[in-house]
């Protein structure tokens, strides 16, 4: 049987969650009961009839924080249904960058729960006693954590087996090796005078891999060179590399 991922999701903002997750190949998962997930609005664990969940910082500064009491009662009243301990992950600019290696690792977990930062960020007192992991999404910053939440969440989803109908589309993505995938075409063959490259046309087979190995080597080359250097490379990706590295050096196809 697949193994069902739980994501419990703690927001202010819960429909903004919801109308993500209704959508594409992840709505389908959850309808299938392949990903099981709960959205938690976190007013609803406040305990003042105007249902507060910021405050201003100590010792001053512009914008709110999120309250510790809320967020403890909200991971508090998840883990009590939870059959063992859930990570707890905090979307926030000081995380270690997401990358598919963590994609990967996260999608092998029972159950994680996600916690949508607003404002100024959340109380210090959060960070160090529910939360096991911080996670940024890029050096930038947004609004609230819900959107690098949702990213998180499609990127270690969709790794779950029996959410992508073709495994094999998953297994060929960019990053999974540590190269970035080849160019895609398809019908027409031709249009404004722009034309599929041949060796697509052929039917060869062993032609057409050669082709994709070497083009996605190609494009990490120019876009992405910093990925070879961990890249997971067969004996024929590092001759055809090893081709490229001599053509650039001869001036040759640049």
């Amino acid at each position: 049987m697949v193994k069902q991922l739980r994501s419990d999701i703690v927001t202010i903002f819960p429909r903004m969650i919801e109308s993500c997750l209704k959508q594409g190949v992840i709505g389908r998962a959850i309808d299938r009961g392949l990903i099981d997930v709960r959205i938690h609005d976190l007013r609803d664990f406040t305990e003042d009839r105007h249902r507060v969940v910021d405050d201003m910082p100590y010792g001053g500064g512009p914008g709110m924080v999120l309250k510790c009491e809320p967020i403890f009662r909200a991971v508090d009243s998840i883990v009590a249904t939870a059959e063992r301990p859930p990570e707890v992950i905090l979307t926030s600019p000081q995380g270690k960058r997401f990358t598919h290696q963590m994609a990967e690792r996260l999608s092998r977990q029972s159950h994680l729960v996600m916690l949508c930062g607003r404002y100024e960020g959340v109380d210090e007192r959060v960070r160090e006693q529910v939360v096991t992991e911080e996670i940024s999404i890029g050096d930038y910053v947004l609004t609230g954590g819900e959107l690098p939440a949702l990213v998180v969440l499609d990127a270690v989803m969709r790794l779950v087996p029996g959410v992508v109908g073709e495994a094999k589309s998953v297994a060929e993505d960019s990053f999974v090796r540590g190269l970035l995938d080849f160019p895609h075409y398809t019908r027409p063959s031709k249009i404004q005078e722009m034309k599929v490259p041949e060796e697509l046309l052929t039917g060869n087979h062993e032609e057409i891999s050669r082709w994709r190995k070497q083009e996605s080597l190609r494009r990490t080359l120019d876009k992405r060179p910093d990925l070879l250097s961990e890249a997971l490379l067969d004996e024929e990706e590092r001759g055809i590399l090893d081709n490229l590295l001599s053509e650039r050096k001869k001036g040759v196809g640049v």
